[in-house]
């Protein structure tokens, strides 16, 4: 986190914890506002790596799974896109997101991943005509969220992107439209401070753990250290949301990963669910679930002792408990009951995902 981004968020209440703001005061409270409010957030938690010279999109068409062809500016706009990049045997090593700038392209994925991921990188560079740059600190991030969120954007930028992933570039910084109301602001450090006092006018400020719940319930995928090297992209239902391209060329894992959907029905898919901490009637028992967390493994009658399924990722839920990522094997949710860590562990509560996936 930019230190003095960061010094400003803590003269606003900030709670932060390595890099990542926990909350104002009372994450109970902001919880409870995301459920019909507008909520402002900080990214800093996230990294990104800078992509630039003129072999950047050849390079990068050669390394991830989506079609960095599309991100390019056009007549018609710029475009972000989902996308993943993988070790030869198909599995994420990361999972990302990806526009471009005055600079070139950019690729924001978890902090603590980050620097693996950009030196893993830099070694395939060679000869290219590129430069990979970490500019998570040169960059600030908010997300914006809610039902006047788009008017906020508006109101601070002059315009607004109006369809999921569409990017705009305007002073002081850059807006791209996640879901319809749901936004990703970006600007240089000396310019935040007065936009979050702008936006933080009608929008509340919450902690990490609220924009992680967002990005769950939107089912949008992040690969962390917890679970790198578990998944194929199709597991984690990339494609359902423009991260992987069967069109484009080679790129680590593509033969793996082209397989999978071509070849055969994907015996596991990432759902949506909610997970309840089990009541405590008495001093005897165990206390509650005190937190659910990506690389936890699921359990089914069906599968025994044998694993069927892992976190992907969690947050709490405004209506109690956490709600997850998860990635389970199909046939242990048409045979009924996954439990968390154990067969005698909480149920999963499966919900509905916000778009279709084709098995």
């Amino acid at each position: 986190m930019n230190p003095t981004w960061e010094s400003y968020l803590q003269s606003r209440n900030a709670v932060i914890q390595d890099g990542r703001v926990v909350n104002y005061g009372n994450t109970a409270t902001e919880l409870e506002s995301m459920r019909s409010g507008t909520v402002l957030a900080d990214l800093s938690h996230f990294g990104l790596i800078h992509f630039l010279g003129d072999d950047a999109q050849p390079f990068l068409q050669g390394q991830v799974s989506c079609d960095v062809r599309a991100v390019n500016p056009s007549a018609d706009g710029a475009t972000a896109l989902y996308g993943s990049y993988c070790n030869p045997k198909g599995r994420m090593l990361a999972s990302f997101l990806m526009w471009h700038d005055s600079g070139g392209y950019v690729m924001q994925l978890p902090s603590e991943l980050r620097a693996a991921i950009q030196k893993r990188l830099s070694m395939y560079v060679l000869r290219a005509k590129l430069k990979l740059g970490d500019s998570s600190d040169t960059l600030v991030r908010f997300g914006l969220a809610g039902n006047h969120a788009a008017e906020l954007v508006r109101g601070v930028l002059g315009t607004v992107p109006c369809s999921p992933f569409d990017v705009i570039h305007a002073r002081p910084g850059s807006a791209i439209c996640l879901e319809r109301d749901r936004f990703e602001l970006v600007m240089v450090p000396e310019a935040a401070p007065a936009m979050w006092e702008h936006l933080s006018m009608e929008a509340r400020p919450v902690g990490a753990a609220c924009w992680d719940w967002l990005e769950i319930k939107a089912g949008i995928p992040v690969i962390t250290a917890a679970t790198q090297e578990q998944f194929v992209p199709q597991m984690v239902n990339l494609e359902a949301i423009g991260g992987v391209s069967f069109q484009k060329g080679c790129y680590p894992g593509q033969e793996i990963v082209a397989r999978a959907q071509y070849l055969g029905k994907i015996k596991r898919r990432m759902f949506l669910a909610n997970i309840q901490p089990p009541p405590v009637s008495s001093a005897k028992l165990p206390a509650p679930v005190a937190s659910i967390a990506a690389g936890d493994e699921l359990f089914s009658t069906d599968m025994g002792e044998q694993s069927s399924g892992m976190i992907v990722n969690a947050a709490p839920a405004p209506g109690g408990g956490f709600d997850v990522l998860a990635v389970i094997q199909t046939s242990s949710i048409e045979a009924g009951k996954i439990s968390w860590k154990s067969l005698d562990g909480p149920p999963l509560g499966v919900m509905p995902l916000p778009y279709s996936v084709n098995n």
